[in-house]
């Protein structure tokens, strides 16, 4: 078979070109009607589905696409908005926790209601319910393949 025509190579098109539209139009909505840019979203939500609404930053930056210099930079903007603090790691005196100050947590529970609308619009809403389930499996297979850190328990 013709390397240009794999069907692999159709499939990671098919894959970044959805992920890409669908970023594209969650971040235009998120910044209309919650103020938010989707980044930052991205990261008061993880913190937020938490224990403790916090997370070690090692593994913030594991369930990220962020580099560590740029999930820093991010965690910089947040804290100086007053959204998350940087805490000691009690057990790694290197580590630190990002945590939600109530702002932040306040912040990110205003932002939900609009962000599902958009994902709703965007992206639920041409699967069924039995496909969303059969997506969601199979995209945390090719996570867990990929990405076996963004699937760690946080402690």
């Amino acid at each position: 078979m013709d390397g240009l025509r794999d069907d692999r190579i159709t499939l990671v098109g098919l894959l970044t070109e959805s992920y890409t539209a669908l970023r594209t139009e969650l971040d235009r909505g998120l910044a209309r009607d919650a103020d938010l840019p989707l980044l930052w979203f991205e990261l008061l939500i993880r913190l937020a589905r938490s224990p403790g609404h916090r997370l070690r930053m090692s593994d913030l930056a594991a369930q990220t696409s962020l580099t560590p210099s740029g999930l820093t930079r991010a965690i910089d903007r947040l804290e100086a908005a007053g959204l998350v603090e940087r805490l000691p790691c009690p057990s790694d005196r290197r580590g630190a926790f990002a945590a939600l100050t109530p702002p932040g947590l306040e912040r990110i529970r205003a932002a939900v209601d609009p962000h599902l609308r958009h994902v709703e619009r965007y992206f639920t809403s041409a699967l069924a319910p039995d496909e969303q389930r059969q997506l969601a499996d199979l995209l945390r297979k090719v996570r867990d393949h990929v990405n076996p850190g963004a699937a760690a328990v946080p402690t």
